[in-house]
């Protein structure tokens, strides 16, 4: 990087983010039903979309500006152990394509917006749903601030904000400026922003890798010259820690970490909250059905996208925060008009997931913190006010936590976001199942996991592991670990197990449960739950078993 200022894919990049932006404005007005301001409609854009929108919208949540520059960055850091994305992309849809259907028809049915309204729904625990809203939030966090590195990686490669001597404020001025947009726009328009403009975002991220994997490697000199370049970097010594650099292939004894971070990636994957928010905005569960067969195309497209890593090494990019070795290889490769659409695909690719993701945040707080412990009374404005004011505190947060905090130590922060959002699993998947777990197991089994996963996470001394979220250290007693997220569930599932058994002998009370057997495979809300919120004050139902 020069630190010159690329003005042609600057003024491509403005083109397309004003683009954007009118999109989000203008998408307060589409698809809105008539009626008072409500949840359903800022923050689920009505539960009206389709299997178009709601396979955008899935995927503009799910492959953000993180994975599109963090992927490639990876293996452009360490090799093959960067591809686990390709592999957990895979195993997630079967498993989504068993519990999101029952999810959406039991959350249609009685108005549920978030998934510890579920949780309390089902258990009748407003603890275990505390439990659940508080660690969406935290999981959440750091993720929305991770769309913003990548909005500020793209603008650093354009030299965009001044250079390290500018002060603060001037060199992050676009970065505030981008900020200011998203907040706005996701104010006025709720989840229907993201929605549209996902179109836009998918259609150029798409653009960019075809053009990518066919017109980098005939610069390069074909994939066998790319392969054997980055072969012989991973294969040199890095001196700070006397081990080569990477490999192409995974040596056997990475191979279980490398398997159970797959597994347990794919796990954590739809158990975040904006996950589920773009989930619950499809009008019928087989909108969810067809959408998931049609979200592998996302996987082809990742791991087209992983192979950039090898170009960026076989092109000689030389960065020293990993984060820009992709933007980089676009500026040195294309044409700086081309490299513009780029880093405008990869900025939207980050301002589609951080609105969604700021929604699906507020929408927590709203329903599970203030009024179920606030203000039970709230009124459907009053809950709609106060999520768009959370939504922009969420973002606020996000922002302080990108311009303060170290960018390689945020990348780290954000792999505990798996390992704590994992601890839900059993609540959320298990419940769609089964009434067998006790609610005060669950909420014991829950704090296990997050007790131990966050205290493994940071014991990892590794580096490299760290960005991987993986452990190879040992456990005594039981050997070699992977992924701590899974060890962590896996601790989770049998404090639960143990516990159930236990309080179910001692007879102690199991809480009401608001769901009937059909709940969960009817395609239809009844009237009176589409006509407002659940959990509404009344005389609660006589407990199930079902």
């Amino acid at each position: 990087m020069t630190g010159d200022v690329n003005g042609t894919a600057l003024a491509v990049f403005a083109l397309f983010f004003l683009a954007v932006t009118v999109m989000g404005f203008s998408a307060a007005h589409w698809r809105k039903a008539a009626g008072e301001p409500s949840l359903d409609e800022w923050g689920l854009g009505g539960r009206s979309f389709g299997t178009w929108i709601t396979w955008f919208l899935l995927g503009g949540d799910v492959y953000t500006a993180y994975t599109f520059v963090a992927v490639p960055a990876a293996i452009y850091a360490a090799g093959a152990a960067g591809f686990f994305g390709v592999p957990y992309t895979i195993l997630v849809y079967p498993l989504i394509f068993t519990f999101l259907p029952r999810l959406w028809s039991v959350c249609h049915r009685h108005g549920y917006v978030t998934t510890a309204d579920f949780v309390r729904g089902r258990f009748g625990s407003r603890g275990l749903s505390l439990a659940v809203a508080f660690t969406g939030i935290l999981a959440t966090m750091p993720y929305i601030a991770l769309q913003l590195v990548g909005i500020q990686a793209v603008l650093d490669v354009m030299g965009v904000g001044g250079g390290e001597n500018t002060g603060w404020f001037v060199k992050d001025l676009p970065l505030l400026l981008a900020f200011g947009v998203l907040a706005a726009y996701t104010y006025s328009s709720g989840l229907r922003a993201p929605a549209m403009i996902a179109f836009v975002k998918d259609t150029l991220i798409y653009l960019v890798i075809l053009v990518a994997i066919i017109y980098i490697p005939i610069r390069l000199g074909g994939f066998d010259e790319i392969f054997a370049k980055a072969g012989e970097a991973y294969g040199r010594t890095v001196p700070a820690t006397g081990r080569p650099r990477g490999a192409l292939v995974s040596a056997p004894d990475a191979r279980w970490t490398y398997a159970t971070l797959a597994l347990g990636s794919a796990m954590a994957m739809f158990m975040y909250p904006h996950s589920i928010t773009a989930t619950l905005s499809s009008r019928s569960r087989d909108v969810i059905r067809r959408s998931t067969t049609v979200m592998p195309l996302y996987t082809l497209m990742l791991g087209l996208l992983a192979l950039l890593g090898f170009m960026a090494i076989a092109a000689g990019v030389k960065v020293t925060n990993g984060q820009l070795a992709i933007p980089q290889l676009f500026e040195d490769m294309f044409p700086a008009w081309f490299a513009g659409v780029a880093f405008a695909a990869i900025g939207i690719g980050a301002l589609v997931p951080a609105a969604i993701m700021s929604i699906a945040a507020a929408n927590l707080f709203t329903r599970n913190i203030y009024k179920d412990f606030i203000r039970p009374d709230a009124t459907p404005q009053q809950e709609t006010k106060v999520s768009k004011l959370i939504s922009l505190l969420v973002k606020v947060g996000a922002l302080v936590f990108v311009l303060t905090m170290d960018k390689t130590v945020a990348i780290n922060f954000q792999l505990l976001g798996g390992i704590w959002i994992l601890q839900t699993f059993p609540a959320l998947v298990g419940g769609l199942f089964t009434r067998w777990f006790h609610r005060w197991a669950l909420l014991a089994g829950w704090a296990v996991g997050m007790v131990y996963g966050t205290a493994a996470a940071y014991g990892v001394a590794s580096p490299a592991q760290k960005h991987f979220g993986g452990s190879a250290g040992e456990i005594p007693g039981i050997g070699e670990i992977g992924y701590i997220g899974l060890t962590a569930f896996v601790l989770n599932i049998a404090v639960t197990v143990v516990l159930t058994v236990v309080l179910k002998a001692a007879k102690a009370p199991e809480g009401t449960d608001a769901t009937s057997p059909e709940d969960y495979t009817a395609d239809a809300a009844p009237a009176e739950a589409k006509a407002g919120p659940a959990l509404r004050p009344g005389p609660s139902p006589a407990p199930r078993t079902g």
